[in-house]
């Protein structure tokens, strides 16, 4: 069996690990921003909590 990965643990190439980590990055900053508006509004809603 020939291993083609170039020594990747994940058996991705270069091109897909940079294009999974693009989707990851992008996925995780939508899910950041959605988190700071919803503490913003609990915040406004009620200060003390």
């Amino acid at each position: 069996m020939s291993n083609d990965t170039g020594g990747s643990l994940s058996g991705l190439s270069a091109n897909e690990a940079k294009e999974f980590h693009k989707a990851f990055v992008t996925s995780f900053l939508i899910f950041v921003g959605i988190t700071l508006v919803a503490h913003l509004l609990v915040w406004s809603w009620r200060p003390w909590f």
